[in-house]
């Protein structure tokens, strides 16, 4: 039996020691670890070296060995009590409460070719404008026109009444007439010597005046006969059939609308940069996504003193009279020659009152995944839904451009492939 025992425990530390060697020489693949079956060999040999010992001798030797076992268990439970267990508790806990990565939206900050752009806010001006008004008073006595129509010049709007002026008119051509033939009578009288030169020229003056009569009385009359002094497009009707009106009253509006100018204000400093024959481009609220190309052509000749502002008139096109004298028109003056510049989309930046700044998606140093960068960053022009980078980027950063929220320095994060939301059809203003 003790001779089976030997063999037994020999063949085991054997066996050990060969799957120990052929695991760890990478010919076997096994479910333990070369450590285990070495330690499982040694245990093996000491007992055989145990059997061995004489039992005087025996005896000292298993009692050190099961205190070492005795020591060596009871460490181990108070390693993995105090430390290993502490660890990995707080690895669990660090773990579950661990920031997840937050989804963003991303975009590359690139190159683009931006001219240099002045941009202001002006109205909108016809190209002429009146108030229709009478010289003279009178009833009206007929209405030519409806509101909004479009006439041509020398047409004719409303009508006073003339009766009055009518009389003073066949008045004035009777004293008239008699006065020619008074002064024909003088002219024969005088050949003949039968009448002084004074006769003549009394008649002669009685002449003049009568006629003078005639041409005021006619005059009158056809101020009384309003018309359109150039072609374009009238405004609502303020009169009525039958209404008396004085002199000056606004009976209705005319605008010529094509061509139409825009006036707006610059500040003194952009003077340098303005020019007659620049390109203008204008937008208005009335007709989103409509844009009107025209060209400066006049600079006031001073600088208003209030606001050290110079008003600028721009003329554009206007054959289908979309654009209206009064309305509030973003204007845009190309001043110069393109020039490159790095731009973003305009909520990758965040501004705040520290600096304006962007994140910027790195890989992570530790863990691998990804995480956000904060740079801060100085801006430029807008044009759009961009927004020119004048420091603080270079092309080809990731810029976050949605999801900024919950973004601190080094939070991690994935890309939503799907991207941001679709840009508004057109920017609002603030």
């Amino acid at each position: 039996m003790n001779r089976v025992t030997t063999w037994a425990l020999t063949g085991v530390a054997i066996v050990a020691l060969a799957l120990a060697a052929a695991i760890r020489l990478g010919g076997l693949h096994a479910p333990l670890p070369p450590a285990a079956l070495l330690v499982l060999a040694v245990i093996c040999a000491l007992l055989l070296v145990i059997r061995a010992l004489p039992l005087r001798a025996r005896r000292p030797v298993v009692f050190l060995l099961t205190l070492i076992v005795i020591v060596a268990v009871v460490g181990g439970l108070s390693y993995f009590q105090f430390v290993l267990k502490p660890t990995i508790v707080k690895n669990a806990i660090s773990a579950a409460f661990a920031p997840k990565p937050t989804a963003v939206a991303v975009e590359a900050a690139k190159v683009e070719e931006w001219p240099p752009q002045l941009s202001a806010i002006g109205s909108l001006r016809a190209f002429q404008g009146i108030v229709v008004a009478p010289q003279v008073a009178g009833v009206v006595s007929g209405i030519k026109f409806q509101s909004s129509d479009d006439v041509a010049v020398g047409a004719e709007l409303i009508d006073l009444d003339t009766s009055v002026e009518q009389a003073d008119l066949a008045n004035g051509l009777a004293q008239l007439k008699n006065a020619n033939v008074t002064l024909e009578r003088a002219r024969t009288l005088i050949a003949g010597g039968n009448t002084p030169q004074s006769t003549v020229d009394t008649a002669l003056a009685a002449r003049d005046s009568a006629q003078a009569t005639v041409d005021r009385t006619r005059a009158v009359i056809a101020q009384k006969t309003i018309k359109a002094p150039f072609a374009g497009r009238l405004g609502l009707r303020n009169v009525d059939l039958g209404q008396y009106v004085g002199a000056g009253a606004n009976l209705t509006t005319l605008q010529q609308l094509d061509p139409i100018f825009v006036d707006f204000s610059a500040p003194e400093g952009a003077l340098a940069q303005l020019a007659v024959g620049q390109e203008t481009t204008l937008v208005v609220d009335a007709l989103p996504g409509v844009s009107f190309t025209g060209k400066v052509t006049a600079i006031d000749a001073r600088v208003a003193a209030e606001s050290r502002n110079v008003t600028v008139r721009a003329e554009f096109a206007n054959p289908n009279h979309k654009l209206l004298p009064g309305m509030f028109a973003n204007v845009t003056v190309t001043t110069g020659a393109p020039t490159y510049v790095l731009t973003v989309p305009r909520t990758a930046i965040v501004y705040s009152l520290y600096g304006d700044n962007a994140f910027v998606v790195v890989p992570a140093k530790e863990g691998g995944g990804m995480v956000v960068d904060r740079r801060f960053v100085h801006v430029g022009a807008t044009r759009g839904e961009r927004i020119a980078v004048v420091d603080g980027l270079k092309v080809g950063d990731q810029t976050v451009i949605a999801g900024q929220i919950k973004l601190q320095q080094n939070s991690p994060v994935v890309i939503d492939q799907g991207g941001a939301l679709p840009p508004p059809a057109q920017t609002p203003r603030p």
